[in-house]
């Protein structure tokens, strides 16, 4: 087995072994939030679903990645290609769109209270899941090259043009055009998403600034005292889109490269790296999350006081 292989196995093994536990802790909290405190609000649903897209991103990319790099390659015939990356495209796309939807309530939520942003609020948390529901329903849509063009890496050979080599699956194009038109779509639709959350960043950033300026006298005399809900949870979301943004930085450079190159390359090193980068926000986000949402936090707390509860029980 190769060094570099050996090296990709590894690191796509860690990102499971982070991003599968990671997420469902994430999801099974809200879970449970849901089902027994009944106080699930709408920032706390964004979270649940981002927390979902982001598990089944790192278990139909990461681990079939790791797979093929300790040597089963022959994973999937064409069909279950087709199925494996058409869901990877949907669902990482929709961790962007997702992110940006926390992004843009939290602005709302840091908004003037006014009789507008009240009228504004209340009709963002009731349209949520339609919303949501619209999300998935558009990058299913346009992510339906995947269906069309992927096949088994059975298929391939020296002479297959115009295809992008994932090693264990090929995305196969009829011509460069089509896949310079197929590039082009996916980045746009990336993009959009990642310009918003960007200007939603900044003007989170400049209310806690502004914040920041207004209470700095009244709270001189407590320095120590810890930061508000709203003012976490914002700091949060911009960790969240720094991420992202950072991520996706070196996975479009990579993805472009890709792109201008007509013969299928021999080996899957450029698409491995930018896979990697894009599968990283699905690993790295939900220790954020977790580290940072106090729910999540406080579930995980009463999880471990159980145990010791029942021990001490026990013990008397």
């Amino acid at each position: 087995m190769e060094g570099r292989s050996i090296v990709k196995g590894t690191l796509y093994l860690l990102l499971t072994v982070i991003g599968i536990p990671g997420n469902l802790t994430i999801v099974t909290s809200f879970i449970h939030i849901a089902c027994y405190d009944h106080k699930l609000l709408p920032a706390d649903t964004i979270v649940s679903n981002l927390a979902s897209v982001n598990l089944i991103v790192v278990l139909v990319r990461c681990i079939p990645e790791a797979t093929a790099a300790f040597g089963l390659k022959q994973l999937f015939d064409d069909y279950g290609c087709k199925i494996v990356i058409f869901i990877y495209r949907t669902t990482r796309s929709l961790s962007i769109w997702l992110t940006f939807l926390l992004s843009g309530f939290q602005c709302i939520t840091l908004a003037p209270v006014t009789s507008t942003w009240s009228t504004i609020k209340r009709q963002a948390a009731k349209y949520l899941s339609a919303v949501i529901a619209f999300l998935w329903v558009l990058n299913m849509s346009l992510s339906t090259p995947a269906i069309l063009f992927s096949i088994s890496s059975e298929n391939n050979s020296a002479g297959n043009k115009h295809a992008v080599n994932l090693e264990y699956c090929l995305v196969k194009f009829p011509s460069q055009t089509v896949k310079l038109a197929n590039g082009a779509l996916q980045t746009s639709r990336d993009v959009i998403p990642i310009v918003l959350m960007v200007l939603a960043s900044a003007y989170i950033l400049l209310v806690l600034y502004r914040h920041k300026q207004q209470v700095k006298g009244i709270r001189s005399s407590s320095k120590n005292q810890g930061s508000t809900i709203e003012t976490r949870a914002a700091k949060a979301v911009v960790t969240l889109v720094t991420l992202y943004v950072l991520f996706f930085g070196v996975d479009s450079i990579l993805w472009i490269y890709t792109l201008t190159v007509a013969k299928t390359m021999r080996t899957s090193l450029i698409s491995d790296l930018r896979v990697f980068f894009s599968s990283l926000y699905a690993s790295v986000s939900p220790i954020v999350i977790i580290i940072s949402n106090r729910k999540v936090h406080n579930k995980l707390k009463c999880v471990k006081a159980k145990p010791e509860t029942m021990l001490s029980e026990a013990a008397s």
